[in-house]
């Protein structure tokens, strides 16, 4: 039989400690993340710089369920959650002092998940 959930214990944990705050904060963005990242790891996002670029501006606040990736240049620092992210973004982002959180830093800095942006 083909096993179709994660085992990754850290994205488990994750997917709970994000289902349990959309309920008891009453943040239904917290409960989307949680279910594009529970999705199969090909089903997954990853997305690069250049989209983020083009669907923010200065100061927003983005988190990307799933995986950020170097290609393409940010003009504008903005503050990025993913579940991970390359060595290439995160350099890039240092560059123009972007700041990079995981999602649970997130979570616990905007318990609502008020004006926050899901790039998908």
């Amino acid at each position: 039989m083909i096993q179709t959930e994660s085992t990754n214990p850290e994205l488990i944990q994750l997917i709970k400690q994000l289902k349990k705050e959309s309920r008891e904060k009453d943040a239904p963005i917290w409960l989307a993340v949680a279910e594009q990242l529970a999705q199969p790891r090909s089903r997954r996002v990853a997305v690069n710089l250049s989209s983020i670029n083009r669907n923010t501006k200065r100061a927003d606040i983005v988190v990307v369920p799933g995986k950020i990736l170097g290609t393409g240049s940010l003009t504008h620092p903005i503050t990025v959650a993913a579940f991970s992210i390359s060595e290439m973004a995160k350099a890039k982002l240092d560059a123009i002092n972007a700041k990079y959180v995981t999602i649970p830093e997130l979570v616990a800095d905007n318990p609502k998940g008020s004006n926050i942006k899901i790039i998908r």
